[in-house]
């Protein structure tokens, strides 16, 4: 279980990134309920629904069993393990308090999500670990193998080869959720063995909750708790809306705001694990934020909605399709575009090539225009390499910065430059807190643009070092002497 820290309303709570659940095909047939269409209500008085008993013996006795007795098979149970050194870093010191090496385990849920043994869960739930066993509601335990880990979106693709064809669940339109659905979490809470609790959706297109680099859930008030991470978050027909992830919690346990990754980004995940090749997201290809109250006043916006384009990208996928910097884009594929991050993530799940009605907002014009999707290019080329020599930066790894690279480890997509990628431990660098993801601008005051460059300036002799370094969240001189 991982816990990570937030402030909320002036009061710390931690987002604890739980365990598990599964589901099968084509669950119980539960009637899909017809929506009507959404009517203007302003200046209307909004009165109360009738309130009607149960007509029939067979209303009362309603139940979501079928849909369980049908999804639980595809529900199974994550265990894994991994052995870690402990030390106190003194070898007298570790002779009396007891470390060496460790088994620490873990547990979590999953989806079977085809016949052949495919299984979704947590990235966080099998991250780091040497053993990875996949027991099923029958109790029959296999050794699974990792087809794909996605950090990005938090995401693992397991194998198990069970020698028969095995339960799984399908997937439902996570785009076409609304809230207030009914909605079944299944998983092994605290390891207590599968457990089914029912909610509705209480929030669609979360993007304040940094649990992933792909910001955006679904919020539910169904019960979840540490060991449903990687389970399945299912609709009344039994097909997967989500992954569920994480909880936020004063105590550990469920406070009815749990969240789920959209059935559509896990779906995106799968297919290219299943298919063997490396997985790439299309870009924006530009610079974007969060259009505030105050912004919206300026850009002559009725509300808050939005992302406005900040820096943009030549010939990338906004620039193509008309957009400028300045604008506001508040619509993909006739999907509303709420903030930044979504906006990253309504691009992220499109296949690069597909195309899409793109809304956005210049002057106070509405304006509209066709979004050709497409993978970020490696330009330059990534040219890593590992630093040696007598200077601060022996044993430092860098590599040049390009908007594939820089969303692959979740810079800006438009900075350039060098960045590190390794600090070999026990360096002067990483003692001097040299980490991965800085950036290095200059040596001695000359701009380096790549690795090559960078190579070049701090090989040459001289009798001390001025480095700037940009740490994210500010920019600092490194000063050595020799």
């Amino acid at each position: 279980m991982r816990v990570i820290w937030k402030v909320l309303q002036m009061r710390q709570v931690f987002v604890v990134l739980f365990a598990a659940l599964v589901a099968q095909p084509g669950l119980a047939q539960a009637p899909t309920t017809v929506r009507p269409p959404m009517t203007e209500m302003k200046g209307e008085a909004i009165t109360s629904a009738t309130r009607q008993p149960p007509a029939t013996m067979a209303d009362i006795k309603m139940s979501f069993a079928p849909i369980v007795e049908r999804a639980a098979p595809a529900v199974v149970n994550i265990y894994t393990s991994r052995v870690v050194n402990r030390t106190t870093g003194d070898p007298f010191f570790d002779r009396f308090f007891g470390v060496g090496p460790q088994q620490q385990n873990s547990l979590g849920s999953g989806v079977i999500v085809s016949r052949d043994g495919v299984i979704v869960t947590n990235n966080h739930v099998i991250e780091g670990m040497t053993e990875i066993k996949v027991v099923l509601s029958d109790r029959r335990e296999f050794a699974a193998r990792v087809l794909q880990s996605d950090p990005q979106s938090d995401l693992a693709v397991l194998r198990i080869d069970a020698g028969e064809p095995l339960p799984f669940l399908e997937f439902a339109n996570s785009d076409a959720a609304e809230v207030g659905d009914i909605v079944l979490a299944i998983g092994n809470p605290f390891g207590v063995g599968q457990t089914v609790t029912s909610g509705i959706i209480s929030a669609l297109a979360r993007t304040a909750v940094s649990i992933n680099d792909f910001s955006f859930f679904i919020q539910t008030d169904a019960a979840i708790n540490p060991g449903n991470s990687g389970g399945a978050l299912i609709d009344i027909d039994g097909k997967v809306l989500g992954v569920n992830t994480a909880i936020y919690s004063r105590s550990g346990g469920s406070n009815g705001i749990g969240f789920a990754i959209p059935a559509r980004l896990v779906q995106q995940v799968i297919a290219t694990a299943t298919k063997g090749v490396a997985l790439m997201r299309p870009w924006v290809g530009a610079s974007t934020e969060t259009v505030t109250s105050d912004l919206a006043k300026v850009l002559k916006l009725d509300r808050p909605i939005g992302a406005i384009v900040g820096d943009i990208y030549p010939q990338g996928p906004l620039a193509k399709a008309g957009v400028k910097s300045g604008d506001v884009v508040i619509s993909i594929d006739g999907q509303p575009v709420f903030d930044s991050e979504t906006l990253r993530y309504r691009v992220g799940v499109q296949n690069p090539g597909d195309r899409a009605k793109i809304e956005y907002v210049r002057d106070g014009q509405k304006l509209t225009g066709e979004m050709i999707f497409s993978l970020p290019p490696e330009t330059p080329a990534r040219d890593e390499r590992t630093l040696t020599g007598n200077h601060p930066l022996n044993g430092v790894t860098v590599a040049n910065l390009s908007p594939r690279f820089n969303e692959e480890i979740g810079l800006n997509p438009l900075l350039a430059g060098v960045v590190v990628t390794d600090v070999s431990q026990g360096s002067f660098a990483y003692r001097s807190r040299l980490r991965r993801g800085f950036r290095i601008l200059s040596v001695n005051g000359v701009k380096v643009n790549s690795a090559a460059e960078l190579q070049r300036e701090i090989t040459k002799p001289m009798t001390g070092w001025t480095i700037d370094i940009d740490r994210g969240d500010r920019i600092v001189a490194w000063r050595v002497g020799r």
